[in-house]
């Protein structure tokens, strides 16, 4: 299925989410104005949003909150990714130019804490105590866990748990958001909104996995970045800790992330493509694909739910 498919439920309702996000985008600062257009128009697949409004229609579905929660939750992604984008140099995101590389580090650090702050004033406009409490402690969850990862020393012992707990924070915390939000919004019992986000974890977790492995094996001019990216940033993921594990002979990885030679990015992407560490990450998405397909099983059979099972299916057989 294709992505226009799996959010044919929603929709209608994801477009009025982009109409939310270019009203936003006019600002009557002049810089203010070229930099939310430039971030928050045509960009990204909105999986969140989409995901914060389909775990909304299993009660009541009240556009009123759920509009606003959506785009909030956007926002929110996006403001990470600006950041993120400063901390890592990185030169490209979805094919063009990151903010900071355009306009400059100050520019982009701005804009992400504009997008922040406009992030939590739309989540404040529900008035639900749960949601503007969740939306304050995912933001604190993924700005501690990029703080955990820079200040933890590379060190292959604890390597992997590291990772887990990485993704976890800067990845799965954003989609257990969303479908909290989109569940508790519309009244769901708490069972269901406890299975939804079971489900959003796994999902966040698998996404995150995949993402990684394209890293390795994904094709430069659909991702919109260079193969190999995260490891010439000096980011180690799991196909890097599991071939540092397979093959500790090999002190490639180390020489990348701790002495810092980059002339051996090229290589190493080579020699990881090349041994079965890629299909050993395979397995282990494919296994956080399972928990989240089981959680929905706990969920009303509708479409709904069928676009939920859809969209982590497509999640972890995408290619960009």
């Amino acid at each position: 299925m294709t992505l226009d498919e799996i959010y044919a439920p929603v929709k209608d309702d994801l477009a009025l989410v982009e109409k939310k996000l270019a009203t936003i985008a006019r600002h009557d600062i002049p810089l203010l104005g070229k930099l939310l257009e430039y971030a928050l128009i045509n960009g990204g697949k909105r999986i969140r949003p989409a995901l914060a409004l389909l775990s909304g229609k299993f009660c009541k579905y009240d556009l009123d909150v759920l509009i606003p929660m959506a785009a909030s939750v956007e926002l929110l992604h996006i403001g990470t990714l600006v950041h993120d984008d400063i901390i890592d140099n990185s030169p490209l995101r979805h094919g063009k130019s990151t903010v900071s590389q355009a306009w400059g580090s100050n520019s982009a650090l701005l804009l992400g804490d504009y997008l922040f702050a406009r992030a939590g004033r739309l989540a404040a406009t529900t008035e639900n105590m749960r949601i503007i409490r969740g939306f304050a402690e995912t933001l604190m969850t993924i700005s501690g866990g990029e703080l955990r990862e820079a200040g933890t020393s590379f060190d292959m012992a604890d390597a992997k748990e590291n990772y887990y707990k990485w993704i976890n924070d800067k990845t799965a915390s954003l989609f257990i958001m969303a479908a909290e939000c989109g569940s508790a919004l519309s009244g769901c019992p708490e069972e269901q909104i406890q299975a939804l986000k079971e489900y959003a974890r796994n999902f966040g977790l698998a996404f995150q996995v995949i993402d990684d492995i394209l890293d390795f094996v994904g094709d430069s001019s659909q991702m919109g970045k260079p193969v190999g990216s995260d490891l010439n940033e000096g980011a180690i993921t799991l196909p890097s800790i599991i071939y540092a594990e397979k093959y500790p002979d090999s002190r490639i990885i180390h020489r990348i992330i701790i002495e810092k030679d980059k002339g051996m990015v090229a290589e190493a992407v080579e020699k990881i493509r090349s041994s079965s560490v890629i299909d050993e990450c395979r397995d282990i998405a494919q296994n956080y694909y399972n928990k989240a397909c089981q959680s929905l099983e706990k969920l009303p059979d509708c479409e709904a739910r069928k676009s939920l099972n859809a969209l982590v299916t497509f999640v972890i057989k995408r290619n960009r």
